[in-house]
């Protein structure tokens, strides 16, 4: 005769059989963010994008970022923050999935990783929601477009493609911001997205209801950028309206004024502008009326502001009021890990504007695509990805196709040594020489160097242990001498 044990081992067993029937797939990350296991159901790629990834088999995405195997991933966001999101539409490729993300907790409740799990046939039976949702994405691409002018944020923290250690350090620093109410000041080459970046921190502020307003301080003449920041009274000069045009600051009250290139502001006006952020208040063109303004900050510049602040071409006081919360965008050629997954993206917006079938990058073509500096950052990779989808033909992008579009030495560069190796042989070197490099920076200080490389402390010993790397070298001989 069972036992009450015995019936309540069978109710479990029961029930776990009936989860794993309606789960189509299961991933457990931990608190970096990291795969740490699998279920043997892998929705969230097929052979084929397992490939196209470098991964020879399941076992090989464990230990790799959740944004490696799915780009989008909200998996750090629950690390991160320590909420769940029980319950979330997720569009990947081809497929729409119901998803649910749960943070794990230790026994002191200290998040320790995370579990995400996709029920099965959830298209089947969510057909009408999924329709739904579908028709909604499209009125909602639609709107976007009809107000691309408008002074709504148009990018979050999802929309900063990458998982590069340098990335992965921006979108912390992109998060941190979107906490805190000081200025910011995004410092980075002409390319590499200082304005989306501006975007995703207002997005992620409390201001993110409010207007995001921007502003290129390069493109306007000197003489009109006085009447763009602060606005014109009625009649203040000939030609001017009858009635009050608001400028950059009445317009951003209550959100975010973006400042783009602020180190190509004229002197006189840097003075103007230093005071409309010290008295939060500005006095329109041709009136006496001073007009109180809330606003927060971001300027961004690819101009060395602490040089011109040396030679006076830039005030050092108002230098100081901005940088207060600085992130440096990596170049594109410092962050050459995430450029696969770029240009798939470009390569899938280019095809889907086209309304052409999506093509796929040999390998000699990825060898090009690394093998080139990208002085143009990201905008330049994207420039060329819709050159070579617009001027080649044929299913897949090879090297060859790059050569009216990229200098002939980046198409014609001779294969490195190292061609042909498996990309985890690659990853592995890439990654030991950027935690050598970081202790040599720091000499030897593991706190700054796991900071540097945006990991904590345990992970880095955890990589110092796996690349044989002693725990005590102080980056100034060679490991292990």
């Amino acid at each position: 005769m069972p036992t009450g044990r015995d019936e309540q081992f069978a109710a479990a067993r029961a029930l776990m059989a009936m989860i794993d029937e309606m789960i189509d797939g299961a991933i457990l990350v931990d608190r970096d963010a990291r795969i740490v296991w699998s279920n043997d159901k892998h929705v969230w790629f097929n052979d084929k994008q397992m490939a196209s990834l470098g991964f020879r088999s399941p076992a090989d995405i464990v230990g790799q970022p959740v944004e490696r195997v799915i780009p989008h991933s909200r998996m750090r966001e629950v690390v991160e923050t320590g909420r769940s999101l029980p319950l979330d539409i997720m569009r990947y490729g081809e497929h729409t999935l119901l998803v649910s993300r749960l943070p794990l907790r230790d026994g002191q409740g200290e998040v320790i990783g995370a579990l995400a799990f996709a029920l099965k046939n959830s298209l089947t039976y969510l057909r009408p929601i999924a329709d739904r949702f579908n028709k909604l994405q499209s009125r909602l691409a639609r709107m976007e477009r009809e107000l691309a002018s408008s002074r709504a944020s148009k990018y979050t923290v999802e929309n900063l493609i990458g998982f590069s250690p340098a990335m992965l350090q921006v979108k912390r620093l992109v998060r941190k911001a979107g906490q805190i109410h000081s200025a910011v000041l995004l410092l980075g080459e002409t390319g590499t997205g200082k304005e989306l970046v501006a975007h995703a921190i207002h997005a992620a502020s409390d201001r993110g209801d409010h207007p995001f307003v921007g502003i290129n301080v390069a493109a306007i003449p000197e003489s009109l950028l006085e009447a763009e920041f602060f606005g014109v009274a009625p009649g203040a000069y000939t030609g001017a309206g009858r009635q009050p045009r608001p400028g950059k600051f009445q317009l951003a009250h209550g959100g975010t004024l973006f400042l783009d290139e602020i180190g190509d502001m004229p002197l006189p006006l840097q003075g103007k502008l230093l005071r409309a952020l010290q008295e939060r208040e500005v006095e329109p063109l041709g009136s006496n009326q001073i007009v109180k303004v809330d606003v927060r900050i971001i300027a961004a510049t690819s101009r060395p502001l602490p040089e011109m602040v040396r030679s006076g071409a830039f005030r050092s006081d108002l230098y100081y009021r901005l940088n207060v919360f600085p992130i440096h965008l990596p170049a594109l050629r410092e962050r050459k890990e995430d450029l696969e997954i770029l240009a798939s993206l470009f390569l899938e917006r280019t095809a889907m504007s086209l309304h052409q079938p999506m093509r796929d990058l040999t390998p000699s073509a990825l060898g090009v695509l690394h093998g080139y500096d990208w002085p143009g950052n990201v905008r330049e990779l994207a420039n060329v990805i819709e050159q070579v989808c617009v001027r080649t033909e044929g299913e897949t992008i090879t090297a060859e196709d790059f050569t009216d579009i990229l200098p002939k030495a980046a198409v014609h560069r001779p294969a490195s040594p190292g061609a042909g190796r498996p990309l985890s042989e690659a990853v592995d070197e890439l990654e030991r020489s950027l935690i050598l490099a970081a202790l040599k920076e720091t000499h030897g200080n593991k706190f700054e160097a796991a900071r540097n490389l945006g990991l904590s402390r345990t992970n880095l010993y955890a990589k110092l242990r796996k690349h044989d790397i002693p725990s005590d070298w102080d980056g100034r001989d060679k490991p292990g001498s």
